[in-house]
């Protein structure tokens, strides 16, 4: 509307001057009408035309000040349920692609379709590590609440502050995207609480029109679709992510962690001689393990939008490091040998893919990184005598005895109301339940109960039998015995109800005298 304005300005001012000039031409003065019939008729509706250009123009700016009003008003409104912290974030892509509208022409009509939909999260920012984890809704299994589990099983309380993992929810359908956030605030109600978790979604008219794309490389119309989706979809998680923190790993819903990951990714940062590498590998399947500086998000999705209906996003990808390394008067060697620079490879890799059916709907998805290795299923102790007994049933070899004495881990059937696991020791003891691949057969609704060896002293008016001394909460039990009912002679595990699953039992570990650890993490449902 703004170059119509002009034109028509344009317009209005050389009829001006035409009519100026012909009145000087033909010797007569300002308002005096020329005498010939067919110039007055032409005078007249020249006249005419100039009025209504000026009405029309009114009429214009009338209508670009409404706009621009309703513009606002519809932005005000659809951010006015959004915390202070995140409304910032409202901008997405107009405030740090300029060149939006030119990648994703229809969000010209959609305004609202650049706001994220923020479903949990506190907002946190300032960050060392920013995780961003796609999920979509896939027909067979999810594997998010384990990837999840994975990446949260050691983290350090000031790797949890120093952390953001976010998860985007790639749907539209609002149902679908409360559900996910809904199973998130359940299995880690305090990593939502701290900041540490979030959840986001696009909004619904974020998408384009994906019947119009066409067909390359021989793919079908489905799987062209769903790399283009899958295209937009990265580029919105890293765009969203980019001001949180200081350096942004990809990451997949259906990967597996090794332990200490975060820890060697910070460490290997502060070890490299150079600065110049555009990106890090702590995996080397897709996309998967990938870091970048936060800095360098807009570049990189500002390319993967301009290309979003052509290649994948891991060819996109390694595109970059060739328009920014390679000289085309040169081989392919070279061109290797230069983009190797800017692409630095960590081994062994910290994250595996362990997801089977892909969001690509038939798909089975069999690759694995095999720089990843073998994760270690338990803990290892050197323990003192202690006397064991257990009312569950254990699998195959994987006895209490077995993982008392640091070969193996313990592994057993589902418990019921009343089942236990009784260690008589003079010294308190770290449980840990689950491990890396079977993250999901744990304690929950457990308690852990300790035995005084002298039964007749009293610890909160209990005078007799065990004592019931801390709960599984969260799937952490910890605190210290203190030292009025010490020496203990006895602790054990009780379970208060049944369970659907089984129990893996993969650390047994002597603390301290007065110190004692239990971990259970028993929130999550295990399908196996």
């Amino acid at each position: 509307m703004r170059f119509t304005h002009v034109k028509f300005g344009c317009f209005l001012a050389c009829v001006i001057l035409s009519l100026t000039w012909y009145n000087s031409y033909n010797g007569h003065g300002e308002g005096e009408p020329p005498h010939h019939p067919e110039i007055v008729h032409l005078y007249e509706r020249l006249l005419a035309v100039e009025t209504r250009g000026e009405l029309v123009s009114r009429e214009l700016t009338s209508v670009l000040v409404n706009l621009r009003n309703l513009t606002r008003l519809r932005i005000n409104n659809t951010s006015s349920n959004i915390p202070g912290l995140l409304k910032r974030n409202l901008s997405l892509f107009s405030s740090r692609l300029p060149n939006t509208y030119l990648y994703l022409p229809h969000l010209r009509d959609n305004p609202d379709g650049l706001i994220p939909h923020v479903v949990v999260g506190q907002g946190r920012t300032g960050v060392s590590l920013v995780l961003g984890i796609p999920t979509v809704k896939r027909q067979k299994q999810s594997y998010l609440v384990s990837t999840l589990n994975s990446l949260l099983f050691d983290l350090s309380p000031s790797e949890r502050n120093d952390t953001v993992i976010i998860v985007f929810v790639a749907e539209t359908d609002i149902e679908q995207v409360n559900s996910v956030g809904a199973l998130i605030k359940k299995n880690f109600p305090k990593d939502v609480h701290s900041g540490l978790l979030e959840v986001v979604s696009p909004s619904h008219d974020f998408y384009p029109n994906f019947s119009r794309l066409r067909e390359t490389f021989g793919d079908s119309k489905e799987r062209v679709r769903w790399r283009t989706k899958q295209n937009l979809d990265y580029s919105f998680l890293m765009l969203y992510a980019q001001a949180k923190g200081t350096y942004y790993v990809q990451l997949e819903d259906d990967i597996v962690a090794k332990p200490g990951y975060s820890q060697a990714m910070k460490t290997y940062v502060r070890s490299l001689a150079s600065d110049d590498w555009m990106f890090l590998e702590f995996s080397q399947l897709g996309f998967i393990g990938k870091m970048f500086r936060t800095r360098d998000l807009p570049m990189i999705a500002e390319f993967f939008l301009m290309f979003h209906r052509d290649k994948p996003i891991d060819w996109l990808l390694d595109h970059i490091l060739w328009v920014k390394a390679c000289n085309p008067e040169k081989d392919v060697n070279d061109c290797n040998k230069q983009k190797g620079l800017l692409k630095l490879r960590y081994k062994p890799s910290l994250f595996q893919h362990v997801g089977l059916h892909s969001s690509l709907p038939g798909k089975l998805q069999k690759l694995k990184d095999k720089d990843f290795g073998k994760a270690p299923l338990f803990t290892a102790h050197s323990n003192p005598p202690a006397e064991l007994s257990s009312s569950l049933e254990h699998y195959q070899q994987h006895t209490l005895e077995r993982a008392y004495r640091g070969e193996d881990f313990f592994w057993g059937l589902a418990p019921v109301a009343g089942d236990f696991i009784r260690f008589n020791f003079p010294e308190p003891y770290r449980f840990r339940s689950g491990n890396l691949e079977t993250n999901g057969d744990r304690f929950y609704n457990t308690t852990v109960e300790v035995l005084p060896s002298d039964v007749s002293v009293c610890v909160l008016g209990l005078t007799k039998g065990p004592h019931e001394y801390r709960s599984f909460v969260d799937g952490l039990a910890e605190g210290e015995i203190h030292t009025h009912i010490q020496p203990i002679s006895a602790m054990r595990l009780l379970v208060h109800s049944n369970s659907d699953v089984w129990v893996l039992l993969s650390e047994v570990s002597c603390v301290s005298v007065c110190l004692c650890v239990w971990v259970c993490l028993c929130d999550s449902v295990y399908l196996k």
